[in-house]
């Protein structure tokens, strides 16, 4: 349990807070580069870590991420427009660049040099594997940009999505290094979903009391959970979780791998980014047709929205009938949606001063403390974990060992990122 005073330290991530400070000191996601799909189309609201901000592409190509409001009198600069190198507010014409600076206040004669004082907060961004990213941090302590092996691949090697999560970022990204949930939730989804049926994962999912063994790492913690196996050997789960909210979820076989990052929009909300890789072939039309329709760790979107069409407005579509006969253990349909389902059922922000933690919740227990350290130490000069890029070039594994060796030394190998390198899987 945290106290209401930590609670609100590892959750609220407006700007000035100890925790908005910390993510702010990393590369965000922000859009798929397909939300501005060419110069001078129509700029994008994006509210992220509790700022409203507007990004549009200018004519050249290039995206701006800047402060939504115009400096005038604080319209929104999505109803500007886009055009001629610029972004122009619809009411009195003043006219923004991609760095914030004001080139043009109509009314005003240039000469009076009125323009330079006017500059909206602004941040850069970088376009990569198809998203855009950005950094909200001081300028000048800008970190390397992430080396995800995801992101060296070639693009059909990987498929990136996102949605719309209606809980704050830890408690969504605390499921997702929460390994013993798996045996119990999507117990259903295991036998049934293309990407996780018919593989020795999944059979050894049904030792529902797994042992956790947590090993620091530099860019924050390997989780591993073990169960019974064959005779004398153990079932090890494998899950990265690299600061502040990229989580790396063990593998069923040979499928491909997969990840997620918890990004918040405000203390309320979150994008829940996933991502699927495989590291030596493309994708499969079948892995893709799978993911699109809510398979695996993604979910299906109401077209033109990022929210997902089973949703709390709906009740999340439950099935009662599905749930009483066992088809699906808890009644929500897919394994995304169901671990969305209760993460939101706790409310926007859950009060962790009520809970009442047991032994399979140490990778939580350590995430927060080392979250908390982190933002604590930040304020002190002490740079975080999960900076650098070397931190970033690992892999979640799952594999069958003897009792007596431990992961960590036996499979210390099959935790990186090798290039052409298969992962390991069963």
């Amino acid at each position: 349990m945290l106290s209401h005073k930590d609670n609100d330290l590892v959750t609220l991530t407006g700007n000035g807070t100890p925790m908005g400070t910390l993510l702010r000191s990393y590369w965000i996601p922000v859009l798929l580069c397909e939300e501005l799909p060419e110069p001078d189309c129509p700029p994008v609201r994006v509210k992220l870590l509790g700022e409203r901000l507007i990004a549009f592409r200018d004519s050249s190509g290039k995206v701006g991420f800047i402060d939504e409001f115009c400096a005038h009198r604080g319209v929104s600069l999505w109803f500007g427009r886009n055009e001629d190198g610029g972004l122009r507010c619809p009411y009195h014409g003043w006219k923004y660049r991609v760095d914030g600076s004001c080139v043009e206040v109509p009314s005003e004669p240039a000469e009076s040099g009125f323009c330079n004082k006017i500059k909206l907060t602004a941040y850069p961004c970088i376009e990569k594997a198809g998203i855009i990213w950005t950094y909200m941090g001081p300028p000048d302590q800008a970190p390397e940009f992430p080396a995800f092996e995801w992101l060296g691949l070639p693009a059909d090697h990987v498929l990136v999505a996102k949605r719309w999560q209606e809980s704050n970022w830890l408690q969504a990204m605390e499921g997702g290094i929460d390994s013993s949930h798996v045996s119990w939730l999507h117990s259903g989804e295991l036998h049934t979903d293309p990407l996780h049926k018919g593989t020795k994962g999944a059979q050894f999912q049904g030792d529902k009391t797994p042992k956790f063994e947590l090993v620091e790492s530099s860019g924050g913690l390997i989780i591993g959970a073990r169960r019974n196996a064959e005779q004398g050997s153990y079932y090890w789960r494998i899950t990265q979780w690299i600061m502040p909210w990229y989580t790396m979820i063990p593998p069923y076989g040979q499928n491909a791998l997969n990840g997620h990052a918890w990004v918040p929009i405000d203390d309320e909300s979150c994008i829940a980014w996933s991502f699927t890789w495989h590291p030596t072939r493309p994708l499969s039309e079948a892995e893709h047709h799978t993911m699109r329709h809510g398979g695996g760790i993604h979910v299906e979107t109401i077209p033109g929205t990022f929210r997902p069409v089973i949703n709390k407005d709906n009740d999340y579509m439950m099935d009662r009938a599905a749930q009483k006969a066992g088809r699906s253990f808890s009644g929500v349909s897919g394994i995304a949606m169901q671990d969305a389902s209760l993460q939101e059922s706790m409310g926007p922000i859950v009060d962790r001063s009520r809970e009442n933690l047991v032994s399979t919740d140490n990778a939580i227990i350590m995430a927060r403390a080392l979250l908390k350290k982190a933002a604590l130490g930040l304020q002190k000069g002490i740079k975080p974990r999960g900076l650098d890029s070397s931190a970033h070039r690992v892999r979640p594994a799952s594999f069958v060992l003897p009792a007596d060796q431990p992961f960590s030394k036996a499979k210390s190998n099959d935790l990186l990122a090798r290039v052409g390198v298969p992962h390991t899987g069963i």
